[in-house]
């Protein structure tokens, strides 16, 4: 009876603070544990912030400008979108065609283009005359450009696996890697390395379960539109990490409170400031 009535008098505030400091280590050790084993650290709280086509608020996407700028804001990843000039570079371009990019009315196929033909076009005067300079890069470039520096999300528009894992293996970024591929090409990937990050993505919900079931990733791709609480559950009880394409700023708000573990972003360094003082609020 002593030794009870001493813990409730003297000792309930005590216990209740070690409880609330044990129950708060608990959480960021569950969190920790949910990113899957060799896959980089998430630098701003537990949500990987990716830059789609690079940080290019007023820098021409996709190119190197924009993916320094990426490593500057301190982003996690940085996506590049694959394709594949006629003599076989790979090179980071959106569209299948440069005509979008160009103010001098310039054309052409990127398939049907060599690279020095390719690199030749001016791609950054279209935001503004201080990027005349930058041209489309090569996957080497940037690889080169990011190693030990930030994550590479891999947009497979138009380039074989084997010729683009080269590239990574070489680099010696196999495990700082995320490759957005179709599922039937999992399979590919994983013979080549057990290392790279496969992130197929299953469209709506109703995909998922066979997805998880068949593919068992370890990381998932998702599109606001898609995404659901139910959706990341599903992918956080096979150890699965989830990350979706935003629809705009006003989406953050909700992919979060869904169980988003990564947003991919047009607007890298408003997110990065967002989840700053989403952070410091908790």
């Amino acid at each position: 009876m002593l030794i009870q009535r001493d813990f409730s008098c003297y000792h309930r505030p005590v216990t209740c603070i070690l409880f609330l400091m044990l129950f708060s280590h608990s959480l960021t050790t569950m969190q920790a544990q949910e990113i899957p084993e060799g896959l980089r650290l998430p630098k701003h709280g537990n949500v990987y912030v990716v830059a789609h086509r690079g940080a290019h608020d007023g820098i021409p996407e996709n190119t190197l400008a924009a993916y320094r700028r990426a490593i500057d804001l301190e982003c996690d990843f940085v996506e590049i979108d694959v394709r594949t000039t006629k003599d076989n570079h790979l090179v980071s371009i959106h569209d299948a065609s440069i005509d979008r990019y160009t103010i001098d009315g310039s054309k052409g196929v990127v398939a049907e283009l060599t690279l020095a033909q390719l690199q030749a076009v001016d791609v950054g005067s279209r935001v503004d005359p201080k990027w005349k300079e930058e041209r489309v890069p090569t996957v080497d470039a940037i690889l080169r450009l990011c190693k030990g520096r930030i994550g590479i999300y891999l947009d497979v528009k138009a380039s074989s696996i084997e010729s683009l894992h080269r590239l990574v293996r070489e680099h010696e970024m196999d495990s700082d890697t995320l490759w957005y591929i179709p599922q039937a090409k999992v399979q590919e990937l994983r013979d080549r390395s057990t290392r790279c990050w496969p992130m197929p993505d299953p469209g709506p919900e109703i995909f998922l379960a066979s997805l998880l079931k068949e593919q068992k990733p370890k990381t998932v791709a998702s599109a606001a539109k898609f995404f659901s609480s139910t959706f990341a559950e599903a992918c956080h009880q096979t150890g699965a990490i989830v990350i979706v394409d935003e629809n705009g700023r006003d989406s953050w708000n909700k992919l979060l409170a869904d169980g988003a573990d990564g947003i991919q972003t047009d607007s890298p360094a408003e997110l990065i400031s967002y989840l700053k003082n989403r952070n410091r609020k908790k």
